[in-house]
């Protein structure tokens, strides 16, 4: 295996207790010898068992535990990869169960094919495991799925079973080239808030305008256990705030990558699930909901408008900044 290389695992963590002690653990556990473990810690505080048990493994060297009294998904990824060593960085949650090759699948896409830039894991979601289609299996995504305007309502990482291309991966399971990073300096938009909805799909379509490939690797699988709080969770799906921040993500990826055209179907279908909750999305048709929102879909727009606009003088990394002025 010395022929594999560094990879630096970044489990950036909030509200989460005897889950991210298992989720270190398997990381721990794999088979596979060069890695190492950066937790971003953005938990105001912890159970004492889970402090003494992060604080010995970091007295052991066996992770690198970084507390932060922020909390930002994308602020977390980037303060985390600053201080990593390895020539592959690997993204996962904080509430995720491991197989103990995890790491060596990810590893020897990368050796094997230079024109890889990311990677993207099968994920298997908890909550979803036991739905009507748990047998469903799929060979090749259809063409949709490599078409940013309609995509996100096409890329099932879940019942795809053979390796392809892919447009975008899941924030739970995907690794990088440190190249991404270096060579092209890219970084995650710090200016998705909230859920952080999106991020992901915004830095993977930067990632195609490198000319690397993004590859789907289901032998690269993991179970996302979609703990009800914590993580992403802290925000209410129900709050304000939370809706508000889900259509301003939507609109902000789109505003930043996409043609008009690719745009106005992207937006289009937005509305059409998110707002009247037609399939897939599945939402109540109740005439008050529908409208409530609407209004949060315009106030989202309008809000990415005015981030763009923002951005003429500041990009946003409110985050990063704050670091590197330490």
């Amino acid at each position: 295996m010395n022929d594999y290389p560094l990879i630096s695992v970044i489990i950036p963590t909030y509200g989460r207790e005897e889950i991210l002690r298992s989720t270190v653990t398997d990381v721990i556990k794999q088979d596979y010898s060069n890695f190492e473990i950066l937790v971003v810690d953005q938990t105001p505080k912890h159970q004492p068992e889970i402090t003494n048990y992060l604080e010995e493994l970091a007295k052991q060297d066996k992770i690198k535990w970084f507390h932060l009294t922020w909390a930002s998904l994308p602020g977390a990824r980037n303060y985390a990869i600053r201080r990593s060593l390895g020539e592959i960085i690997l993204f996962i949650d904080d509430d995720v169960q491991l197989t103990p090759n995890f790491l060596i699948t990810h590893a020897k896409n990368y050796r094997d094919n230079p024109e890889i830039g990311a990677v993207a894991g099968r994920v298997f979601d908890r909550m979803k495991l036991g739905e009507s289609g748990g047998n469903l299996q799929i060979d090749y995504l259809p063409p949709q799925a490599m078409d940013p305007g309609i995509a996100w309502y096409n890329i099932d990482l879940v019942h795809t079973v053979k390796p392809q291309q892919v447009l975008s991966a899941r924030g739970c399971n995907m690794s990088f080239r440190r190249d991404i990073f270096t060579k092209y300096g890219l970084n995650f938009d710090e200016r998705f808030r909230g859920s952080a909805v999106r991020e992901e799909s915004d830095f993977c379509l930067r990632v195609r305008q490198t000319g690397y490939k993004i590859w789907y690797d289901p032998e690269a699988y993991l179970v996302h256990l979609g703990e009800e709080t914590g993580g992403c969770h802290d925000i209410s799906t129900r709050s304000t705030q939370y809706q508000f921040t889900f259509y301003h993500n939507h609109f902000l990826m789109g505003l930043k990558n996409l043609t008009c055209i690719q745009a106005l179907r992207f937006y289009g279908r937005l509305f059409d699930c998110h707002v009247l909750g037609r399939p897939p999305c599945h939402k109540s048709g109740s005439p008050i909901k529908i409208f409530t929102r609407f209004i949060f879909y315009c106030l989202g727009f309008l809000k990415a408008m005015g981030t763009m606009f923002k951005s003429l003088w500041d990009d946003g990394q409110i985050y990063s900044r704050m670091d590197q002025q330490l």
